[in-house]
């Protein structure tokens, strides 16, 4: 077993080495202050924060868990494979306004995916100061991707030797302070204890930095602790034993080497309850950096006001008098310590915005702080000046503060945060405002009841630290559950369908109007005596959700341990769940009315496709994902005297209109075919035709008129994309034929015809736009990628081994089925022509 353990530490120690030297790599390569690296992890859908540099991990602790569905660049990076560049906030608030209602400060950021697997392993994440939209002033792009397609080859090689799972990341990320300015790069060794046996395994950099000979390098903890620092080797070998309890050290353990050296040990915990018990750690030689008092520190020290300074990972790296005795500890107890330990007073979710904008943003940031602790009542006013690697930090009175200087109203005492642990260990706190802000504008994108549910799941469970979900709609007078999570298989299956006369909870709620909050599972149990429970220990909270005086349904929340709710978190879950209500309202009149929209859709679409004993085609439409899933993209074959018209046509815009426009052509464009007339008076009759209904829209098409026996094909097309022509022998080609403008535009508009052979076995594809274009993205190289994929997608239906026609749909249409997000509906028709007398002869 120990053996088994240390190998699996040793793959864990190989991931966070690369993923740090990742991290510390783009830090220089973007000029940027922060960097870090999401990767997949075992849960399906969701990414984890694995290594963070240049910020206090537990202050981001929001921001930890993503889910890949989610409107946010990190999501979109890893799910789309292309990288996302915001250089400023207006962009940020352009294209990810939830993104930015979350992180409201003046940054600029780059989303590289990592690449090697499907979609990718993850993303290379830098924030930078704000910048110009201009190419000049963004960072070194080709220098990030290289350093992102580094760390996938690293991550591959891991995979081929350990399996999928060595790279799923579980668990807090590492947070690693960033390098100091040196001429080289920082010396950096590692190493892996284990706690059961107190073996040491480590790397031959560890050895290089504490000059030591492998065959001389200590063998247990103790003895590792002393090589490290022989004077603090009682401190090192604690911060072992309790690392590898689940408690590792806040910030890095300063230390010094036998010599003197300044050195940092970064210690991580093991990789969770089923990994090996291990401990990884790194020991780093910073370089030169901040050191003893300098002379300005020592004027600093004669000032009357306190006077602080932090790193960027929130470590004190001085302290004047002045605020030594604010901190009424010794200043040996505060060097070296994240602030929020030294000054727990000034932690806390009230504050923790304030300090987010100094780590993130250029200007300095002013607040006041009120702890009857340090100030006796009265208000203190705290100044934070960010600079590249410090943080200045003044506090005086506010009194004493010039009335010209714009301070925030004072929060609220008794919020402070656990020390070291910015907004309380039991995870991030629901009272900053954005929380609110965030879900709002989420919801505003949630369209069907599916989407909302989703949308509460994945922004207000994280925002409380809760773990199970349900929510139940009212209709006809009784409860539906519409969505669960983290609830045991079945439990909630006996509630489903209840009256408003049952006497449970979420019953209850909804008919009174008033949400109910119990700290407690026995709390509960009383309330309610014979209620099943799902769990023995927890609490839960139990929502009204009501839309405009109208009841809607019942939001459950659920907790794995106790917890009270504060009057302030119970004021902003009942308004929450008021803007769910809301939300839940307009989706279920979404989803009648997207049914009868699909409905009107379905019934303009081909049931069958006519058929010829010579001629095989395969049609796909597919609906786009936003709006109400209709479009106006169709396709259709038409027998036309003794042969076939094949059309695809799309009609610009979404909704039922474009449907309704989209049934007038293809109705008109049927009546012009089975009167066998000519691609170009089909194409110029229809034109005409849509001019004269006025819809306000215009359309593009495609209309080929085919001869079964002989192959030959006449073909017009207007303004649509070109076809595509897959030989037997499995070239494919684009085909260049010249059309005319959009149907709708010009009455005078002409549509040459061209002629072509369809050869036995070929295949022609037709297809709508919404199949080859990406945002971002060359069309051109869309209809490449669609013909590299009609091109393997095997040998030509008929012959041996021959994947079927319907199946070469199914392949080309795989992508768009499964992306989340579709923004335009999709059409594809296929055809191919089996050998007949005339190829015989």
């Amino acid at each position: 077993m120990t053996g088994s353990g240390e190998h699996v530490g040793r793959a864990r120690e190989r991931l966070t080495a690369l993923l740090v030297e990742a991290s510390t790599g783009a830090l220089g390569a973007a000029g940027a202050h922060v960097a870090g690296v999401y990767l997949r992890s075992g849960t399906p859908g969701l990414l984890r924060l694995a290594t963070l540099v240049g910020l206090p991990g537990p202050l981001f602790r929001p921001w930890w868990r993503l889910h890949v569905d989610r409107p946010f660049p990190v999501a979109d990076a890893y799910r789309l494979g292309t990288r996302v560049v915001l250089p400023n906030a207006t962009e940020m608030v352009r294209r990810y306004p939830q993104f930015a209602a979350g992180l409201p400060f003046q940054f600029g950021s780059v989303y590289t995916p990592v690449p090697g697997a499907e979609p990718s392993f993850g993303v290379l994440t830098v924030l930078l100061p704000g910048t110009a939209d201009t190419v000049d002033e963004l960072p070194d792009l080709d220098r990030l991707c290289r350093l992102a397609e580094r760390l996938g080859a690293g991550l591959r090689e891991l995979v081929a030797e350990e399996g999928d799972a060595a790279v799923a990341w579980e668990g807090e990320p590492v947070c690693v302070r960033p390098p100091a300015p040196r001429p080289g790069p920082a010396r950096v060794g590692r190493f892996t204890w284990d706690p059961a046996t107190s073996a040491v395994h480590a790397d031959d950099r560890l050895h290089v930095l504490l000059g030591r000979a492998p065959e001389d390098f200590p063998g247990t903890g103790a003895e590792l602790a002393a090589a490290v620092t022989p004077d603090d080797a009682d401190d090192v070998l604690t911060a072992l034993h309790e690392t590898a309890a689940g408690k590792p050290p806040d910030a890095p353990l300063r230390v010094r080497a036998a010599d003197g050296a300044p050195l940092l040990l970064e210690l991580w915990p093991p990789p969770g309850a089923a990994g090996p018990p291990l401990v990884s750690g790194i020991v780093v030689d910073p370089g030169p950096g901040p050191g003893p008092a300098t002379a300005a520190d020592g004027a600093a020290d004669l000032l009357p006001d306190g006077v602080f300074c932090l790193d960027r990972s929130g470590v004190l790296r001085y302290v004047n008098p002045a605020a030594v005795g604010l901190a009424g500890r010794p200043r040996s107890e505060l060097l070296g310590r994240s602030v929020w330990e030294a000054m727990p007073w000034l932690g806390g979710p009230q504050y923790d915005d304030h300090w987010r904008g100094a780590l993130l943003a250029r200007g300095p940031v002013h607040f006041q702080v009120r702890c009857e602790e340090v100030a006796e009542g009265e208000c203190l006013a705290l100044s934070l000046h960010p600079g590249p690697d410090l943080i200045t930090c003044t506090v005086v009175p506010a009194s004493r503060i010039d009335p010209a200087v714009q301070l925030p109203p004072t929060a609220e005492p008794g919020a402070a945060a656990a020390p070291g642990r910015p907004g309380g260990p039991g995870g991030p706190s629901m009272t900053p405002l954005y929380r609110p802000i965030a879900l709002a504008i989420a919801l505003t994108d949630a369209v069907t009841a599916r989407q909302v549910s989703a949308v509460v799941m994945q922004e207000l469970l994280p925002a409380f630290g809760g773990r199970r979900l349900a929510i139940y709609l009212l209709q006809d007078r009784h409860f539906y559950l519409a969505w669960e999570t983290g609830f045991p298989p079945g439990f909630l299956a006996p509630f489903d369908g209840v009256g408003l006369d049952a006497h449970i909870p979420g019953v209850e709620a909804l008919t009174t109007g008033r949400p109910l909050f119990f700290e407690s599972m026995r709390r509960l149990a009383d309330t309610y005596p014979g209620l099943a429970l799902d769990a023995d220990v927890g609490a839960r909270a139990f929502l009204p959700l009501i839309a405009s005086g109208r009841p809607v349904g019942t939001c459950i929340l659920g907790f794995e341990a106790e917890r009270g709710f504060s009057t302030e978190e119970r004021t902003v879950l009942t308004a929450l769940a008021g803007l769910i209500a809301h939300a839940m309202e307009k989706a279920r009149r979404y989803d009648s009315e997207a049914a009868l929209a699909r409905g009107l859709q379905q019934a303009l679409l081909p049931r069958r496709l006519s058929a010829h004993p010579q001629v095989e085609t395969a049609g796909r439409y597919l609906p786009g994902t936003q709006g109400m899933d209709v479009g106006g993209d169709w396709y259709d074959v038409v027998g036309a005297g003794d042969g076939l018209a094949l059309v695809i046509g799309d009609v610009q815009g979404h909704g039922v209109q474009a449907a309704a426009t989209m049934g007038q052509l293809r109705s008109a464009v049927r009546a012009f075919a089975l009167s066998d007339r000519p691609p170009d008076e089909v194409l110029s009759g229809t034109n005409r035709l849509l001019i004269d209904l006025d819809p306000g829209q215009f359309a593009s098409c495609c209309y080929l008129r085919l001869d079964p026996a002989t192959g030959r094909a006449r073909i017009a097309r207007a303004g649509h994309p070109p076809p595509l022509l897959r030989a037997p022998d499995g070239r494919t080609r684009v085909l260049e034929i010249p059309g005319g403008v959009v149907l709708g535009v010009d009455p005078r508009a002409r549509y040459p015809v061209t002629e072509l052979e369809l050869a036995p076995d070929a295949i022609l594809a037709l297809y709508t736009d919404g199949l080859v274009e990406r945002p971002g993205a060359d069309i051109d190289d869309g209809i490449a990628a669609l013909g590299a994929a009609l091109s393997a997608a095997g040998a030509a239906p008929g012959r041996r081994g021959a994947r079927t026609l319907t199946g070469v749909a199914d392949r080309l249409t795989a992508m768009a089925r499964h992306a989340t997000d579709r923004p335009d509906d999709v059409a594809l028709l296929l055809a191919t022509r089996r050998p007949g007398p005339a190829d015989r002869g």
